[in-house]
């Protein structure tokens, strides 16, 4: 069981320490409503709409800026999921990072890249499976656009993830409207996990973003929502445990095992 803590914020487009601070803020915030993790959004890091500059601003993953995640979570006891530039050797990618104090950070690049924007920024990577533990609960990581691929979530609960975080930018509009009302709910759903779809608010040079982020449970229900526009600090318990009737009621991945 883990109390989880997540951040709709807004980047300040380019503007690096500006975020960390904010970042700093958001966890010592989940410490005192007794959370233990912390999700912000997709390159929260950087502002998603920064453009060309984040590829400067891109570093490598044991460099200052993740150390200094590190610090934060050490000197909150909250751990920190955050989107950044992850700078290795020529090329750049989109990632996040999961810091619990001095333990090593555990790094997802996003696999699918949406629209021309994020491909003149970043390298593509083949799809991953990655997963850690945070205080007994199996934890995986995908980045917005990632989680609209099925494939995706499920590859994850197959691998035996309880929940999936989801640090994202989605742009206001139909289909983001549709993603947030609909598709994260589903998802939980379908796999039988908790998901969390944590998105910017507000507004930066190129894109004007959906807010609404959404943690689902397995069992398909809505267990918080932020509103279209402003910061929102969602404050969630995750108990797999307590889905477990509904486990044993929509059996699809045991039966996806099963196959012939």
């Amino acid at each position: 069981m883990i109390t989880l803590a997540a951040l709709q914020m807004k980047s300040e487009s380019g503007d690096v320490a500006a975020n960390l601070a904010r970042i700093g803020e958001g966890a010592r915030d989940a410490a005192d409503k007794g959370a233990s993790l912390l999700i912000t959004p997709e390159l929260g890091l950087t502002g998603y709409g920064a453009g060309d500059i984040i590829r400067d601003l891109a570093e490598p993953a044991d460099g200052p800026l993740v150390k200094r995640l590190q610090a934060i979570s050490a000197e909150t006891g909250v751990a920190v999921i955050a989107g950044f530039a992850e700078k290795a050797g020529s090329q750049v990618f989109n990632s996040a990072v999961y810091v619990d104090g001095a333990a090593e950070p555990v790094v997802y690049r996003k696999s699918h890249l949406y629209g021309d924007y994020e491909r003149a920024l970043f390298a593509a990577v083949e799809p991953s499976t990655m997963l850690f533990t945070h205080r007994g609960v199996k934890c995986g990581m995908l980045i917005c656009y990632d989680v609209e691929f099925p494939e995706n979530v499920r590859r994850l609960a197959l691998a035996g993830a309880d929940a999936v975080l989801v640090p994202t930018a989605l742009p206001a509009g139909y289909s983001g409207t549709f993603i947030t009302d609909h598709m994260i709910q589903t998802r939980a759903f379908e796999n039988q996990v908790f998901v969390a779809y944590i998105n910017h608010c507000g507004a930066d040079e190129r894109f004007t973003f959906a807010g609404s982020s959404r943690i689902a449970a397995p069992d398909g229900s809505l267990l918080a929502g932020a509103a279209s526009h402003g910061e929102t600090m969602m404050i969630v318990t995750l108990n797999p445990v307590n889905f477990d009737v509904s486990k044993s009621e929509n059996t699809y991945l045991n039966d996806l095992k099963r196959r012939p």
